[in-house]
C-alpha cells in the first residue's frame, strides 16, 4: 500500500492527526489537505501520485503535420525517390506547413516502424570532403550499367555539375564508347558552358594515359582550355558524388515499368533529369534542388582558354585515304591514308592546322597545315612522297 494511502485511511479512522501525518511522514499540511480533498471526490486511488507531465505542450507536432510525414514518406519511398527526413521537411515547406526539425521528423518515422535500423556506418566527419565553390568549376562523368526489358545490357551516361550537383546530362547508350564521351561532352558545353575541369576515373573512355598516348577526349580539352582530372586507380571515393547518384537514379527506375528500347530508356531519363534537377532538394546543397543551386552563383571558366578560333566536326574517311573540308569559301581535301578508309573521325580545326583523331582508339592519325592556296594538305605525320597509304 502506497504512503499516501496509509496517510489518508490512518487520518479517516483517527488514528492520525494532520499535525502528526506532517511530523510522521514528512509531508506538508496542505499536501495531506489536498489528498483527503481528493480521497473525498474522487475515491481511494485519487491519493495515488500523478503524472506532473503537462497536460498539453504548445511546442508538439501537430497531428496533421504527423501525417503528412508518414504520407510523404510512403509516397516518396513508393516512387523510388529520397525519402529522409531532409526531403520529407522540404516538402512540407512546399506545401505550406511549417516543418519541425529533422531529428523529430526521424523520431515520428521510427515511431511509425517506417526506419529500418542499418549497421552503424562510417561517420561523416571521418572523410574529407571537396566541393567546388561554383557553377562549372567541375564537372564528375561516370556511366553505370542497367538493363532492358528483354535482358539487353546497356550503359547510363551521366555529367554532374560537382558544386550544385545538377545533372547536365543523362543519356542512354549500348554501350557508351569513346565518341559518346566527346559528343555529350560537346553538347552539354553547347548548353551550360565550358566547364574549368572535369573529373573522371581512368576508364579507356576518358583516358587513354595506361595505354600509351591520348583519345580524343584528353585531345579535346586542352583546346577548350579544360583540365582534365582523374581519380586514383582503386580509389572510386574520388568520384563519390556521381557514384552516390547512380544510387539514385537506380532506385528512381527500379519501381518504373522496365524500359523495351533505349528510346524508352531515354524517356525515362529525361524525365528523371527534370524530376533530380527542378523537384528534389538536396542534403548538400542546403536543402534547394540542383537547379536552384547551380543558377544561384555565376559559373566558372576555363583557366586557359585556347586564344582564335576553332571548330569540332566528326567524319568519316573515305575510300581514297582522305577527307574534304571547305576552308574560307573553298572545298580543300585532307590526305589522311587509305589504311585508315572508313575509320570514324574526329577533326579538331584551328587557324592554322587539322588533327585528325580516331574516335574508335583516341589516336591521332594525321595532322594537316591548313593553306589556302592549295587544295590539297598532305598528312605531316608520314613523309612526303608516294607511300602506302597516299
Amino acid at each position: 500500500m502506497s504512503k499516501h494511502r496509509v496517510i489518508v485511511l490512518k487520518i479517516v479512522a483517527k488514528q492520525l492527526t494532520v499535525t502528526d501525518a506532517d511530523r510522521e511522514y514528512g509531508l506538508s499540511r496542505r499536501q495531506i489537505y489536498r489528498l483527503l480533498a481528493r480521497y473525498k471526490q474522487e475515491g481511494l486511488e485519487a491519493v495515488e501520485p500523478r503524472s506532473r507531465k503537462p497536460r498539453s505542450n504548445p511546442a508538439a507536432t501537430p497531428e496533421i503535420v504527423r501525417a503528412r510525414i508518414l504520407s510523404w514518406r510512403q509516397k516518396l519511398s513508393g516512387e523510388g525517390l529520397d525519402a529522409g527526413p531532409v526531403t520529407i521537411a522540404w516538402n512540407l515547406e512546399q506545401e505550406g506547413y511549417r516543418p519541425p526539425s529533422t531529428s523529430t521528423i526521424r523520431r515520428v518515422l521510427h515511431k511509425a516502424g517506417l526506419i529500418i535500423p542499418e549497421p552503424q556506418k562510417r561517420p561523416r566527419s571521418s572523410y574529407i570532403r571537396f566541393e567546388a565553390a561554383q557553377p562549372n568549376e567541375t564537372w564528375q562523368s561516370d556511366f553505370t550499367h542497367w538493363r532492358l526489358a528483354d535482358g539487353t545490357d546497356v550503359e547510363i551516361l551521366n555529367w554532374l555539375d560537382d558544386h550544385s550537383r545538377y545533372l547536365l546530362s543523362c543519356t542512354a547508350h549500348q554501350p557508351v564508347t569513346g565518341n559518346d564521351v566527346v559528343t555529350t561532352f560537346l553538347a552539354t558545353t553547347e548548353q551550360h558552358g565550358i566547364p574549368a575541369s572535369t573529373l573522371t576515373d581512368n576508364g579507356r573512355v576518358y583516358t587513354a594515359r595506361f595505354g600509351g598516348g591520348r583519345n580524343a577526349f584528353e585531345y579535346l580539352l586542352p583546346l577548350l582550355g579544360v583540365h582534365q582530372k582523374n581519380g586514383s586507380p582503386g580509389h572510386p571515393q574520388t568520384q563519390g558524388k556521381i557514384e552516390r547518384f547512380h544510387q539514385t537514379l537506380k532506385r528512381w527506375l527500379s519501381v518504373r515499368p522496365v524500359a523495351h528500347t533505349l528510346a524508352e530508356l531515354q524517356n525515362q531519363l529525361d524525365q528523371f533529369t527534370e524530376h533530380y534537377n527542378e523537384h528534389r532538394p538536396h542534403r548538400s546543397t542546403n536543402r534547394v534542388t540542383p537547379g536552384t543551386a547551380y543558377r544561384a552563383k555565376p559559373p566558372a571558366l576555363p583557366s586557359t582558354p585556347r586564344e582564335g578560333h576553332y571548330r569540332l566536326r566528326y567524319d568519316h574517311v573515305a575510300p581514297n585515304g582522305k577527307m574534304s573540308l571547305r576552308h574560307a569559301g573553298g572545298m580543300h581535301h585532307l590526305g589522311i591514308g587509305v589504311t585508315h578508309r572508313g575509320k570514324r573521325i574526329l577533326a579538331l580545326i584551328d587557324e592554322t592546322s587539322v588533327t585528325i583523331v580516331h574516335l574508335d582508339t583516341g589516336e591521332i592519325i594525321a595532322t594537316n597545315t591548313i593553306n589556302p592556296q592549295r587544295n590539297y594538305w598532305r598528312n605531316e605525320m608520314k613523309k612526303p612522297g608516294r607511300w602506302p597509304g597516299f
